[in-house]
């Protein structure tokens, strides 16, 4: 049953990494007459419905059980990318963002969770960094579709979207109920064991804001700033395509985190991934050549791909409770907060200036490479 979930899930990621207006985001919402500005409130309106949803999902997934959670967040999914076909203008595309505000606080937690859950002992790294491979696998092939067949079609982007996104919330009903580890504490003490230990342990409050600033500054610079950099180095649409595969691959590298932390450990890998990450901003904010702008992304997407299965597998290794999902969700909760500051600067620095926005980007990976290394060093 175990082996059943974990390939279930494997293939929900994959489909769930088919979004074919992946290459053109940006310019999709463009296209709808929503502004950058307008795009980057809208993540941060996301991210804060986020944070009040985190903690709340949290114990209601510990209560109702994780397949129910992810079946109904997979169902949620699909509906949300139909709004998002549909989508005209701020409201609809802000719509769009309240019910995937929805899915993403329901599933944040409880996906890794019930994958560790469904692991042997010292695999879950591994099926970590396979599971997230597999969502990148999926924007691959959804990008190569794109660049082929779909060009400037974006409502066919859109509708090719939906579809995969069916598929999904399908595959979703075929999960088996994973069985949780007993803890001590119960009732309300349980449920607060999550929040005493980090505010206990001031480290462990900055390790996740470490994370939370790696993590925004890769999603802000590789899906948004990234198309308006294409433009300013005069890339056509077709190119950015294509480039946008490239960068899809990069993402593949995930599966290798395990065998990179074997050999780096812990602590070297984090200060390597955090200062290429550093590094590849400040090469953004310097250049408008095409090839560097593609190799300072590249790179971007290669550390922060590298980093993911590690810091989630840093975050599980941490908790010893019951209530698993609740303690990822109240992690979640620290990282969307910091999020929701992050996109606004972000989007107020990318309206004046593409140079300051990159070097604000870099100086995040600088400061969250510090908070992360502090409490590594005690896991």
């Amino acid at each position: 049953m175990k082996n059943k979930n974990i390939y279930l899930m494997y293939a929900i990621g994959l489909l769930q990494g088919m979004v074919f207006y992946g290459p053109i985001a940006t310019l999709y919402r463009q296209a709808q007459g929503v502004s950058v500005l307008q795009i980057t409130i809208i993540e941060s309106i996301s991210l804060i419905l986020c944070l009040l949803l985190e903690f709340p999902w949290g114990m209601i997934a510990d209560k109702i059980g994780y397949k129910r959670t992810i079946l109904f967040c997979c169902v949620l999914y699909f509906l949300s990318k139909i709004v998002f076909w549909q989508a005209s203008g701020f409201g609809g595309f802000l719509l769009e963002r309240v019910m995937l505000s929805v899915v993403i606080a329901g599933l944040s937690g409880v996906d890794s969770a019930f994958l560790y859950l469904s692991c042997k002992k010292g695999e879950s790294q591994k099926v970590f960094g396979i599971y997230n491979s597999l969502g990148t696998a999926g924007l691959l092939f959804a990008s190569l579709l794109f660049s082929l067949f779909v060009g400037s079609n974006y409502r066919l982007a859109g509708f090719l979207t939906v579809i995969s996104y069916g598929l999904s919330a399908l595959l979703a009903m075929g999960l088996t109920e994973v069985k949780r580890e007993k803890e001590k504490a119960s009732g309300t003490d349980s449920l607060l064991l999550p929040l005493k230990q980090i505010f206990k342990n001031k480290n462990i409050l900055l390790f996740l804001i470490g994370i939370a600033l790696l993590n925004e500054t890769h999603q802000t610079v590789t899906v948004f700033l990234s198309q308006l950099q294409y433009e300013r180095c005069g890339l056509t649409i077709s190119a950015m395509g294509y480039i946008y595969i490239l960068v899809t691959v990069a993402g593949l590298c995930g599966a290798w985190s395990f065998g990179l932390t074997k050999k780096l450990g812990d602590f070297r890998l984090t200060v390597f991934l955090y200062a290429v990450a550093a590094i590849s901003c400040i090469l953004l904010a310097v250049t408008d050549s095409p090839w560097l702008t593609v190799i300072g992304i590249l790179t971007l997407r290669i550390a922060f791909s590298l980093f993911q299965p590690l810091q989630t597998e840093l975050q599980n290794r941490q908790i010893h409770a019951e209530n698993r999902a609740t303690a990822l969700s109240v992690n979640a909760v620290i990282i969307d907060s910091v999020g929701a500051g992050t996109n606004i600067a972000f989007g107020t620095l990318a309206e004046k200036s593409l140079f300051t926005t990159f070097l604000f980007g870099a100086g995040l990976c600088m400061l969250g490479s510090m908070f992360v290394l502090r409490q590594i060093k005690k896991i």
